[in-house]
């Protein structure tokens, strides 16, 4: 297996290929790039299957690999490798791309190269870069990439009802029907605790609170969502609830 690491950064390049090697067994050929150009120039010639590429570089950043690389080209997945800020680092997440965070571990590298392979073929890496740019551009978080059997589904948040753990599964509810995702009702509280229209009346809930259609005081009280899903909340965040209800 080929990987590539696109850095300015002569130094950030030869650890993390260094890492890669200790940790990645199953990757045999590192290339390196110092500036994005050079880098779309060795994926074209080499085909890696990862890239590790760097946000922030002199001359083209690493959000404008789709600008040179044709979308039929994209044969491989891509780990950004960021000292950005946080909220970078929720946009790459929504947008179910991986990254690894400087200064960066063997350990680290392990788990993304890991989690980057099992998309590896099933994803449109082109559509997961559109978004992210987009949110880039706008500073503005409107989707989250859900990963589903053949791929990433986009799914913006005015169109998310609610969702509802299922051991270590999450059960997504749309406006177009219902997913189960291979992630822990965790992973979306952490990655949705920024958008405020998301709450978490219990914990094994994370609610859209533009889509609750009544709350219920019956049976220690319970929330009636608009797909007539029933919610309950904690009888510690009751008071809670109500207030933030008054609010909206």
């Amino acid at each position: 297996m080929k990987a590539l690491i696109i850095d300015d950064e002569q130094k950030a390049r030869n650890l993390l290929q260094t890492l890669i090697q200790e940790n990645c067994k199953n990757i045999t050929e590192i290339y390196q790039a110092d500036n994005l150009l050079s880098g779309v120039e060795l994926i074209k010639s080499e085909q890696p299957q990862l890239v590790f590429l760097d946000i922030e570089m002199p001359g083209n950043s690493g959000l404008e690999i789709l600008d040179f690389i044709d979308k039929e080209d994209y044969h491989f997945e891509i780990i950004f490798t960021t000292a950005y800020s946080e909220y970078a680092i929720q946009a790459i997440q929504l947008s179910a791309i991986d990254y690894l965070l400087k200064p960066i571990s063997g350990s680290k590298v392990k788990t993304a190269v890991e989690r980057a392979l099992t998309f590896l073929g099933k994803s449109k890496i082109n559509q997961r870069l559109d978004e992210l740019k987009q949110v880039f551009k706008s500073q503005t978080l409107k989707k989250i990439g859900l990963p589903v059997n053949d791929g990433i589904e986009f799914v913006a948040f005015e169109d998310i009802i609610m969702l509802e753990a299922d051991g270590m599964y999450t059960k997504v509810f749309t406006t177009d029907g219902e997913m189960l995702i291979s992630k822990p009702l965790k992973h979306f509280v952490e990655l949705l605790q920024n958008v405020k229209v998301f709450y978490r009346p219990h914990r094994s809930y994370l609610v859209n609170l533009m889509f609750i259609k009544k709350y219920v005081k019956s049976d220690g009280g319970y929330i009636l969502m608009d797909n007539d899903r029933s919610v309950s909340i904690s009888k510690d965040r009751t008071d809670e609830f109500m207030q933030l209800m008054q609010n909206i």
